[in-house]
C-alpha cells in the first residue's frame, strides 16, 4: 500500500506541476485579460444579483434562486480543505503560500465566471416520470460539452470522472474527517462506525428530498458554518492584533523570497498556494457549474457573477481567516499539519473549548460538502442515463451512503491522492472545453452590460444572439414557449 501511495504521489507531482498548474493559470490569465477583469470591475453587480428573487415554477413550487445555487456550490467549495488544506499549505510552503492562494483566487475567479455562464446557457429542464416539467434545471460541463461543442463523448468522460470523484471518493474523505474530529473531541473510544451511521442517516434525509431540499438545507447550513468559524477566527485575530503587521510581512516576504535563504522555498510557496487555492475554490475545475445551472435567473451572466463571488467567499474570506489564525498564534509552525495545526492555534488563544467548537465547524463544513458533492454526481448521472436516470439514481444514492459510511472507518491517504488525480483529470477535460467556448461567454457579457447601461434588469432570450452555436433549450422567448405549448 505504501508503494502504491508513493507511486500516486509521484504521478500527482508531475501531472500538477508540469501540466495542470500551467494550464489553469494560463487560462485564468487569458480570461482575465479578455474580459478586462470582469471578476473585479463587476464586484458590486455580483452582490446586487445575489439578492434576485425567483417566481414559482410550472408545478407551482419555488424554484432554486441565485442564492440557492450559490450555497449549493459553496457547500462543496467550502470544506475541510479550508481548515486542513490551508494549514497543510502553510506547513509545506510557508506563509508565502497564502499570497499565491490569493493570486489564484483573483485570477481563477474569471474561469468561474466563464464556466458558470456557459452552464446557465446550455442547461436543460428537469422532467418527472411522465415527461412534465418539474420546475428545476440541471446542467454543467458535460452539458455544454455536448450542446455547445457538439462532443457528447467528451461530456461522458467528464460525467464519469466527476461522479467518481465527488460522489464517492470525496464524500468518503469528508465522512472520515467528521469521524476523526469527533474522536478528537470525545476520545479514541468514540466508535467511528457510529459517526459513519449518523452521517449517512442525516445525508439520506437530504438527498432523497431532491435538489430543492438540497438548496434549502445548504442555505441554512452554509451561513451558520461560515459565521461560527469567522467569529472564532476573528476573535483570535483581534486578541493577537499586534501580530497582524508581522503576518502580512511574512506572507508577502515568503511569496517573493525577501525573507527566504533557500531559493527552493519560493517555489514551494508558489506550488502549494496555487494548488491548494485551486482545490479550495474549484475555479475552472468544472464542479461548481453543476450548481450554477440549477438557478432560475433572467440572464446567464447573472449566475456567472454569483459563482465568481463564491470564489472570493471561499478563498479571500474563509481561507484567509484560517491563515491568520495560524500565523498570529503559531508563526514557527510545528511539524503537525492539517486540522491539528488549526486546532492548536485556536486552543492556544481561546482555550480547550475552542477545539470542541472547531469540531462543530468541521462537521458543518464536511456535511455541507457531502450535500454539494452528491448533487454533482446526480446531475451527471442524469446526463449519462437520460430518461433511465429514475431507475439509476436510487442505486447511486445508496452507493453514496455506503461510501460515506465506509469512509468513516479507515485511513484515506491513498484515496485522497487518487482523488487528486481524478480531480486534476476533471479540470483538464473542463479547460479543454471552456477555452474555445469562452467566446460565447464574452458575447453574453456584452449583451448583459448593454442592457445594464440602458437601465434595464438584463433579460436574455436566444433571439438576442441568434448566432450562438449549439442547442439552447431554456432561453426561448415567451411567444416561443406559448407556441410550443399549443403544439
Amino acid at each position: 500500500m505504501d508503494s502504491l501511495n508513493s507511486f500516486i504521489l509521484d504521478v500527482n507531482d508531475v501531472f500538477w506541476t508540469y501540466l495542470l498548474i500551467p494550464l489553469v493559470v494560463g487560462a485564468a490569465l487569458y480570461f482575465t485579460l479578455r474580459s478586462k477583469g470582469v471578476q473585479l470591475r463587476l464586484l458590486p453587480e455580483m452582490v446586487r444579483v445575489l439578492g434576485d428573487k425567483t417566481k414559482p415554477g410550472p408545478d407551482g413550487r419555488k424554484q432554486v434562486s441565485s442564492f440557492g445555487a450559490f450555497t449549493i456550490s459553496a457547500a462543496a467549495r467550502v470544506g475541510t480543505g479550508n481548515v486542513a488544506g490551508v494549514a497543510a499549505a502553510i506547513t509545506a510552503g510557508g506563509a508565502g503560500a497564502v499570497f499565491w492562494m490569493w493570486v489564484m483566487a483573483l485570477l481563477g475567479a474569471s474561469s468561474a465566471f466563464v464556466e458558470a455562464s456557459l452552464a446557465q446557457l446550455y442547461k436543460v429542464r428537469n422532467r418527472d416520470s411522465e415527461g412534465n416539467e418539474s420546475g428545476t434545471y440541471r446542467g454543467g460541463p458535460a452539458y455544454y460539452m455536448q450542446r455547445g461543442l457538439r462532443k457528447r463523448w467528451l461530456g461522458l468522460i467528464f460525467a464519469v470522472v466527476i461522479t467518481l470523484t465527488f460522489g464517492f471518493v470525496f464524500n468518503a474523505v469528508q465522512s472520515n474527517t467528521i469521524a476523526s474530529v469527533t474522536k478528537g473531541s470525545f476520545g479514541d473510544d468514540f466508535p467511528a462506525a457510529g459517526a459513519g451511521v449518523a452521517v449517512a442517516v442525516l445525508l439520506a434525509l437530504v438527498i432523497f428530498g431532491g435538489v430543492r431540499r438540497i438548496a434549502t438545507v445548504t442555505q441554512l447550513v452554509v451561513p451558520v458554518m461560515a459565521v461560527i468559524y469567522l467569529l472564532l477566527g476573528l476573535t483570535v485575530v483581534v486578541l493577537n492584533i499586534s501580530d497582524v503587521p508581522r503576518v502580512f510581512a511574512d506572507i508577502v516576504g515568503g511569496a517573493f523570497g525577501f525573507r527566504e535563504v533557500a531559493g527552493g522555498a519560493v517555489g514551494a510557496a508558489i506550488q502549494q498556494g496555487i494548488r491548494r487555492g485551486m482545490f479550495s475554490n474549484e475555479a475552472g475545475l468544472g464542479s461548481a457549474p453543476n450548481a450554477a445551472a440549477t438557478a432560475e435567473v433572467t440572464h446567464p451572466v447573472k449566475q456567472g457573477l454569483v459563482q465568481t463571488l463564491g470564489v472570493f467567499f471561499d478563498t479571500l474570506l474563509i481561507c484567509s481567516m484560517t491563515a491568520f489564525v495560524i500565523l498570529t498564534t503559531n508563526p514557527s509552525l510545528s511539524e503537525r499539519g492539517g486540522a491539528d495545526l488549526t486546532q492548536s492555534a485556536l486552543e492556544e488563544t481561546l482555550g480547550g473549548w475552542a477545539g470542541h467548537a472547531l469540531t462543530l465547524v468541521v462537521f458543518l463544513l464536511a456535511f455541507s460538502t457531502l450535500i454539494g458533492n452528491y448533487y454533482y454526481g446526480e446531475s451527471n448521472i442524469q446526463f449519462m442515463t437520460g430518461t433511465s436516470s429514475r431507475w439509476v439514481l436510487p442505486g447511486y444514492r445508496v452507493l453514496v451512503l455506503v461510501a460515506v459510511f465506509a469512509g468513516a472507518l479507515g485511513s484515506v491517504d491513498v484515496v485522497w491522492n487518487l482523488a487528486d488525480v481524478f480531480m486534476g483529470s476533471m479540470a483538464l477535460v473542463n479547460l479543454v472545453a471552456i477555452v474555445p467556448l469562452s467566446a460565447i461567454a464574452w458575447k453574453l457579457l456584452d449583451d448583459y452590460l448593454t442592457q445594464r447601461r440602458q437601465g434595464l434588469d438584463p433579460t436574455f432570450v436566444r433571439d438576442r444572439l441568434p448566432d450562438l452555436p449549439g442547442e439552447i433549450e431554456c432561453w426561448s422567448a415567451p411567444t416561443d414557449v406559448k407556441a410550443a405549448d399549443k403544439v
